[in-house]
């Protein structure tokens, strides 16, 4: 699943920062690989970097700028903004790569670093094996520019405003938002400010929350992965919609009038089942990851579509479109990736396309989300101390055969490590809310004894 990668996971690279992998004198020396890799012969290299709002995004931002100037490419900065804007900067500005500086949903103390290629999509993994390889040879120090030949380092001013304008051009022309009540969750990260313009911009009555970060609150109790105050502020305000980013907007989480969260899987349903309707689905095919609901393949199936699952990562499900033509796909836990209007998973866009259908249909949120219907699933995440293989766990492997013989095809589960935290992730799906949660249990409890004894 790494593919030889050791620094590199299922978004890049991930760590607590100040210590190894992520500290200043590692970044510096992947940004050097990453210009020395992915120049283009015959122009002069230049470099977006963009961050999102920790504290450590400032130490990185001048590490990896000096790399990169070191290998004589220009650099480009962002500042703050969501990783998909970054991937439109990279794309539109005609960058040689742009350079992600967030740990997404993770807390301050982490950061990591994720780069995309020219054309706006994350790296692909051989390339990211390449430039680890580089970054540990010592033929990357001969590969520095000559004392006339490095490069520079420049603000572009006007980032921010780009990215709003190119949110706003993706929402269709003959709507507006105008009577609709919006709370939006910056997640005190990289949406703060575009977030809640893009809707105010098309006409929404805006009430923000979580948008006045401090470097060290991003994510904390707040947005995607803490929706509970966005649900109680859409509740306080009759809002008609709850819109949550994570720390790097990348993801989104709703919720409707009545403060009930609405997952990336119901969202998709949504989306997924009017575009076959009004054939838009490419191949009326919907991508989605092993995580994704039952329900969500049921909903797919019953309006005449077919559902695809890839391994977890919205990278592995923008690779399966690509490979084969689909447009829209995405992960549960908010990533959707509309690749007709984006390269990436991007939080804003995705929210605007479930705005578009509420303001067509003039019909409210909790009654669009009933397009599915939600079979009981249990997730538990523990930490571990040692990534062990699972195929040489012989009684946990006997423990998940137990499972599914007594699940049969009312439900699954699903056993992984996390490509982005030393942790494992156990789901179990079917159709008894109690039996299933005890047996995630026993799973989960059995996976961190033996993972730590065999440290």
């Amino acid at each position: 699943m790494s593919n030889g990668r050791t620094l590199f996971g299922t978004d890049g690279m991930r760590g607590v920062a100040n210590l190894e992998p992520m500290t200043s004198g590692t970044v510096m020396r992947l940004g050097m690989a990453i210009a020395a890799r992915l120049r283009q012969p015959g122009r002069h290299t230049r470099i977006a970097i963009g961050k999102d709002t920790r504290l450590s995004g400032y130490m990185f931002e001048s590490a990896l700028a000096s790399g990169i100037v070191a290998m004589g490419a220009d650099v480009w900065l962002t500042g703050p903004l969501p990783t998909p804007g970054i991937a439109f900067i990279t794309s539109s500005m005609r960058c040689d790569a742009g350079v992600v500086i967030s740990a997404s949903h993770n807390p301050f103390e982490d950061n990591g670093i994720k780069v995309f290629a020219r054309d706006g999509y994350k790296l692909p993994d051989n390339v990211e094996y390449e430039i680890e390889q580089l970054m540990q040879s010592p033929e990357l120090d001969g590969l520095r520019a000559a004392p006339a030949d490095v490069g520079y380092s420049r603000k572009i001013e006007d980032a921010r405003g780009r990215y709003v304008v190119y949110c706003k051009s993706t929402f269709p022309s003959e709507l507006t938002l105008d009577g609709l009540r919006v709370v939006v969750d910056g997640a005190n990260g990289a949406a703060y400010r575009v977030g809640p313009a893009v809707f105010e911009e098309l006409g929404a009555k805006v009430v923000a929350i979580h948008t006045k970060p401090d470097g060290k609150n991003i994510n904390a109790r707040a947005g995607a992965l803490y929706p509970q105050s966005m649900c109680e502020t859409v509740k306080l305000h009759d809002a008609h919609i709850g819109i949550a980013f994570d720390g790097d907007a990348d993801r989104l989480v709703l919720c409707d009038e009545h403060g009930n969260v609405i997952d990336g899987d119901a969202v998709m349903a949504l989306c997924a089942t009017r575009m076959i309707k009004e054939n838009r689905l490419a191949k009326q095919t919907l991508v989605t990851t092993v995580m994704s609901n039952i329900g969500l393949e049921r909903a797919i199936r019953n309006a005449g579509g077919t559902l695809v699952r890839t391994q977890v990562g919205d990278r592995y499900v923008v690779e399966e479109m690509r490979k084969n033509g689909y447009n829209l796909g995405g992960e549960q836990s908010g990533h959707l990736v509309f690749l007709d209007h984006a390269t990436t998973g991007d939080g804003i866009v995705a929210a605007l396309r479930v705005l578009a259908i509420m303001a067509r249909e003039q019909v409210p949120l909790s009654e669009l989300a009933k397009v599915m219907t939600r079979t009981p699933q249990v997730l538990i995440n523990t930490s571990v101390e040692k990534k062990i293989p699972l195929d040489q766990l012989p009684d946990i492997q006997r423990m998940i055969r137990d499972i599914e013989r007594e699940l049969g095809d009312d439900g699954r589960v699903l056993v992984r490590y996390s490509g982005t935290e030393t942790k494992v992730r156990v789901m179990i799906e079917g159709t008894d809310e109690t039996r299933i949660q005890g047996w995630a249990e026993e799973l989960a409890g059995a996976l961190k004894k033996y993972c730590r004894a065999a440290t």
